[in-house]
């Protein structure tokens, strides 16, 4: 009975063992088809299941699975072999152990890989974390960093990056295999983007802040808004001081009625301000201005004596002199609530604005009405989350050039009171991105509003009350001067079949709109390039060697308003030595005419003579066997002329395209096999129509090199 129980046993522990192996064959199977597939969730998912298996691996004696690791699988993340043991059973029946090191190694590299490419960046360290670990795979640790970099742990990041680029001998002296040269170049770069990356979760940024003078800007009893007006050398600002606009002098006090004022700075003095008088201020309070580029001040005007409503007023002027102001509709203004803190944006197209008015998130909502045309605007909309929350949020800035809104909000994590936030707002959808506090300096414990920025984003001004007042809260004005913003691009040049780098390529840097001088880069023995970039531009780039075609790009620093490292690779592919068809040029029946659908394509062509701009190329047509041979002739020779009249046409010159019609003397399929095929079957007629072909050829290729550039 104990031998029968004993054998049953290893029955049950040899089926499970085979059921283990089978189950853990096809799991790698799936995973390994979703990850050639770029299905990673699902690659991770069953990679993860292997992973799971392995107490099942180290306890039993499994078959050796020849399928587990491929080809493919090999060339992609060069797996070392995998090697086998042999050994006899209790049943005197040899079997074949796997090493499981190596096989281990490769599905965990796996997993970490399909975690970091479906994003799931914290499985990703955990997985990469064991790879490091296990000395493996050499540029686990770059893919472990960067990962960490994702988690925003920019300290963790470094170190490993650090390691990485120096590393150190573990405790036997055993160097550890040297990463790939590009990675290592990348991981250089890496580590500023982590210095970048604390900056900006430290409340200290380099920002000078300061608040302005008491003569000018803040005096009396209050002054915020600050507005620029009509360029950045002047500004409009709100200001309850003596000196303001009141009716009855003996019963009203001025230091406590808010007017707007203006002021002009003389080299880096600010002159004496100058009220506006009337018609735009009043015996009542008015503020929060903006001023047109079509000559129309936006401002806000509401009364003590009810203090549940304030309007934004419109007044026009000519020639500096202003005329009556007047209440915008109830598109804006709504009887019993607030609207308040008007701005426009550059292009005139958009009114934002501040209000408690229905339809919001609750409290105090920003606002944008659309203007057309003919200076009407539309009905307000508000914009909804992220901007807006249960909480307030006031004091909108649009800044066009960085394309982002700046306002001020409590209804968000801050430092206290209002604080200031920015968020992008994405040109291709027109939504908002989550909003970013600016920090200390800018934003305090008390409230912080009225940001606004100078066109290249150097300076700007903004209102806080965290200074004491004898009424113990009050605004005053403060300039802020950003820290210098610096853009850098830099690059690995590849070889697009192999991945090695490309030494020696040029690398051309031009600025789209001409306003700069191009400059060139060549790349060094690992194929990198680095450089400076100027502010507020677009740049052309490209990559060019000689017997390869080069790419294009392109970055732009217009707008940025905080320094950022760019990163382009370039993969360049070799020059073949024979004909390149061009696929799906068509022209009417006998005929040279083109088909619009053929000359879109023929565009791709001219994109590519003006990015190779030291190639020549032979345009040629084909026509199939059947025909008169000198029509085919004349024929195929009227068409590859139409391509070329037509490539010339937009603006390539002609003397590097040349036309060749070959007729039907140079098939793809010889006439002689396509008289053995059944006459009009689908065979037969493919077999013309790939004879019938448009095609071009490299035949001249000057030097590239900077001298040449610069001649």
């Amino acid at each position: 009975m104990l031998k029968r129980k004993l054998v049953l046993q290893i029955v049950f522990v040899l089926f499970s063992a085979i059921t283990f192996s089978q189950s853990k064959k096809l799991w790698t199977e799936i995973a390994d088809d979703a990850f050639a597939k770029k299905d990673y969730a699902t690659a991770a998912v069953n990679y993860a299941k292997v992973l799971d298996d392995t107490t099942v691996l180290r306890s039993y004696v499994l078959p050796y699975e020849t399928q587990l690791v491929n080809l493919q699988s090999k060339a992609l993340f060069k797996v070392p072999e995998l090697r086998v043991t042999k050994r006899k059973d209790s049943t005197n029946i040899v079997k074949e152990t796997l090493v499981n090191s190596s096989k281990y190694d490769f599905i965990m590299y796996r997993l970490a890989t399909s975690y970091r490419l479906n994003f799931d960046y914290k499985h990703a360290v955990d997985q990469y974390k064991k790879c490091v670990e296990r000395k493996v795979y050499p540029d686990a640790p770059y893919y472990y960093a960067v990962s960490l970099m994702s988690l925003r742990k920019y300290s963790d990041a470094l170190k490993v990056f650090d390691n990485y680029i120096n590393p150190k001998p573990d405790s036997a002296n055993v160097m550890p295999k040297p990463g790939t040269d590009s990675l290592v170049k990348l991981a250089a770069k890496k580590q500023k983007s982590c210095y970048f990356g604390l900056d900006t979760l430290s409340p200290r940024k380099p920002i000078k802040v300061r608040m302005m003078d008491s003569l000018v800007f803040n005096r009396g009893t209050s002054s915020f808004a600050p507005m620029y007006f009509e360029n950045d050398s002047k500004i409009l600002f709100t200001s309850a001081r003596k000196g303001g606009v009141v009716t009855d002098p003996e019963k009203q006090d001025s230091r406590y009625f808010c007017d707007v004022y203006t002021s002009t700075v003389d080299d880096t003095i600010w002159q004496r301000p100058v009220n506006f008088g009337r018609p735009v201020n009043t015996s009542l309070h008015e503020g929060a201005a903006y001023f047109s580029k079509d000559g129309v001040m936006l401002f806000t005007r509401w009364s003590d004596n009810n203090k549940n409503e304030s309007f934004i007023y419109m007044a026009r002027s000519i020639e500096g002199k202003f005329y009556d102001a007047m209440k915008l509709g109830t598109n804006v203004n709504l009887p019993g609530y607030k609207s308040q803190q008007p701005f426009m944006s550059n292009d005139g197209t958009k009114l934002f604005f501040s209000s408690n008015r229905p339809g919001g998130k609750g409290g105090f909502d920003l606002w944008m009405a659309p203007i057309d045309a003919n200076g009407f605007i539309g009905e307000a909309q508000n914009l909804k989350e992220p901007i807006n929350t249960a909480g307030d949020e006031i004091t909108p800035f649009f800044h066009d050039l960085a394309s982002t809104l700046f306002y001020s909000t409590n209804g968000m994590p801050g430092l206290g009171g209002f604080d200031i936030h920015k968020s992008s707002l994405n040109a291709d959808d027109s939504v908002y991105q989550y909003p970013v506090n600016l920090n200390a300096p800018i934003n305090s414990s008390k409230d912080d509003a009225y940001y606004i920025m100078d066109r290249l984003g150097e300076k700007g001004f903004f209102a806080s009350d965290r200074e004491d007042c004898p009424s113990g809260h009050c605004y005053d004005i403060y300039s802020y001067i950003n820290a210098p913003i610096f853009f850098n691009l830099s690059g690995i040049v590849f070889d697009a079949e192999t991945n090695d780098p490309i030494p020696s390529a040029l690398v051309t840097i031009k600025d789209v709109h001409d306003g700069e001088e191009p400059f060139f880069l060549v790349t060094d023995a690992k194929g990198y390039y680095e450089t400076p970039l100027k502010p507020n531009l677009e740049f052309f780039l490209k990559a060019q060697k000689n017997k390869y075609f080069g790419q294009a790009a392109s970055v732009a620093t217009k707008g940025l308003t905080e320094s950022k490292d760019f990163e382009q690779d370039f993969f360049l592919g070799k020059i073949p030595e024979g004909d390149i068809e061009i696929e799906g040029v068509e022209y009417d029946f006998n005929s040279f005419t083109l088909r619009p659908k053929s000359k879109e394509i023929l565009d791709k062509i001219v994109e590519i003579l003006k990015v190779n701009d030291n190639l020549s190329i032979e345009l040629s047509s084909h026509t199939d066997a059947r025909g008169n041979d000198a029509y085919n002739m004349k024929l195929s020779q009227g068409r590859a002329q139409s391509c070329v009249d037509y490539i010339i046409e937009k603006g390539i010159a002609k003397k590097r395209i040349q036309a060749t019609g070959y007729g039907e003397t140079k098939p793809i399929i010889p006439e002689e096999e396509i008289n053995k095929m059944v006459p009009k079957s689908e065979e037969f007629e493919t077999a013309h129509q790939k004879n019938r072909r448009t095609a071009f050829r490299v035949i001249g290729e000057s030097n590239i090199n900077i001298i040449n550039k610069t001649k």
